[in-house]
Formats: structure tokens, C-alpha cells, sequence
């Protein structure tokens, strides 16, 4: 069985046509029968343009959004069938990377506070000086100086702010990450630090990870298979290099020819 099964997910939503006392609807077809699997250890990328669906299919497999069709299994077990208390534990197993790391963080607390609260969540016995063990380890694994942890998100630049993200993440030591654009909010010049970060994560800890993107390049740098999502389904997926050199679809072809090309001096 695969680590990660996601089976004809179909996400819709209803959308009012008309005028404010219209009783007509519209159906928006955000994720319209997407089927993938991910391996145990592997980093899946899932690339398309913005408004293809993507997030939307990211919270439905974090079970933020429940499906209108489909099944969600992780290690054999299905997700959407478990009711809320039921999702709130499994989470700790899966947790989620969001593009922006100042929106994503409570202002109010320091990193000290977010990253104690996320380890609680799994390991609530921890006395206070196990916790301050735990919350080092952590910053120190993401390339953190603990020094820092009594300040606030704004005080760090949008790279930190991504790395105590990626730390809280870790924290109820998960087993699968999903990574919703975690790069595209950040100077080029960070971007390769936090994807190192990430691809170095995975093979120290063991997770799989879906990394999420509508840059090519980016997923093509970290992920060992892509998955090309357009308009709510899923139309081409295969090996990274594969994919890249060979694409078969004619999507898949745009966004390739959409990759800033490296001029040549000579």
C-alpha cells in the first residue's frame, strides 16, 4: 500500500450566480477527481499555475475542507471517514507548511511559545526544562540560533520567520509534510536554503513530504516525482528528470517553456 493514497478527490463548491437574492448557484469545481499515491520517504511535487486547485486539494488531505467525493488513506487508513476528534490526533501525524510564515505565525507569541505549544501536542508531559531542551533541538535543526526564541515573528526576516514555521511543523514529530508554496513568498537567494532545508529534512527524519508550487524549476529541484495539476485534475505525473525532459502533455509543455531561460554570453 502506498504511504499516502488520495483517491477521485472531488472538492466543489456551490458559488451564488447573480445578484445578492439570487437563489441560483454555480458549481466550482475546485478538485474534480484527482487521484495519487505517494511512497513512504518520497517527495511528490505538485506543480500548476495559481487557482488550478492545488491548495484546495492540500486542505482536503489535511482535513480542512471535507470532500464532496473520494477517499484521503494514510497508511491504510481513511482520513475522511473519522469524525473531528478523530482528525484532531490524527494530525499530529500530518502536519502543514503555508506559503506565508508571518500569516501562518501568532504575532503575540514568541518562538519559544508557538514551538512549546506544538510539542504539547504530542508529548504534554514534558516539564519545562525537557520542553526548553526540545524547543533548541528544534531551532538548531532548522538553523536557528536559540538565543532567539523569547522574540517575536517580526522581528526575524521572512527566511527565519519560514524556518519557525518548518520547526513548528516538525514538533509533533509528523510523518508526512504537506508544503503549500513554502518558497514562493521569499528573495530567490533564500529559496534554495529553505529547499535544502526541506530535502535534508526528509532524508534525516524519515518524512514524505507533498511539495506544492507553480514553479517547475523549484518542484524539479526537490521532488523525486511531479504531478501536474490544470483546472482541478491531475494530467500528467512521472518521474522528476522524466517529466522534465520527456513531457507528453501539452500543459506541461507550456510550463516548461514558461522557465525563465539562463542567456548564454558567449
Amino acid at each position: 500500500m502506498p504511504f499516502l493514497e488520495i483517491k477521485n478527490i472531488k472538492t466543489h463548491f456551490k458559488k451564488k450566480r447573480g445578484g445578492l437574492f439570487s437563489r441560483t448557484f454555480d458549481t466550482v469545481k475546485a478538485v474534480d477527481g484527482v487521484s495519487i499515491a505517494i511512497e513512504k520517504g518520497e517527495i511528490l511535487g505538485l506543480v500548476g499555475e495559481s487557482g488550478c486547485g492545488k491548495s484546495t486539494l492540500s486542505r482536503t488531505i489535511m482535513q480542512l475542507i471535507t470532500p464532496t467525493q473520494g477517499e484521503v488513506i494514510l497508511e491504510n487508513e481513511n482520513l475522511t471517514s473519522l469524525n473531528a476528534e478523530q482528525v484532531r490526533q490524527r494530525r499530529l501525524d500530518f502536519q502543514m507548511i503555508f506559503q506565508d510564515p508571518y500569516a501562518s505565525l501568532n504575532p503575540r507569541m514568541t518562538v519559544w511559545s508557538t514551538l512549546k505549544e506544538a510539542l504539547t501536542t504530542r508529548h504534554g508531559e514534558l516539564n519545562h526544562e525537557e520542553l526548553e531542551k526540545a524547543v533548541i533541538t528544534l531551532m538548531e535543526r532548522v538553523g536557528l540560533d536559540h538565543k532567539f526564541m523569547r522574540k517575536y515573528p517580526h522581528e526575524f526576516s521572512g527566511g527565519q520567520r519560514q524556518r519557525i514555521a518548518i520547526a513548528r511543523a516538525l514538533a509533533p514529530e509528523p510523518k508526512l509534510i504537506i508544503a503549500d508554496e513554502p518558497v514562493s513568498a521569499l528573495d530567490v537567494s533564500i529559496q534554495s536554503q529553505i529547499l535544502n532545508l526541506l530535502k535534508d529534512l526528509v532524508n534525516d527524519l524519515g518524512l514524505t513530504m507533498l511539495f506544492i508550487s507553480h514553479d517547475l524549476s523549484v518542484v524539479r529541484y526537490i521532488a523525486d516525482r511531479i504531478a501536474v495539476m490544470y483546472y482541478g485534475k491531475i494530467v500528467e505525473t512521472g518521474e522528476a528528470e522524466s517529466l522534465m525532459e520527456n513531457p507528453q502533455h501539452q500543459y506541461t509543455k507550456e510550463l516548461l517553456e514558461s522557465v525563465p531561460k539562463v542567456l548564454s554570453t558567449d
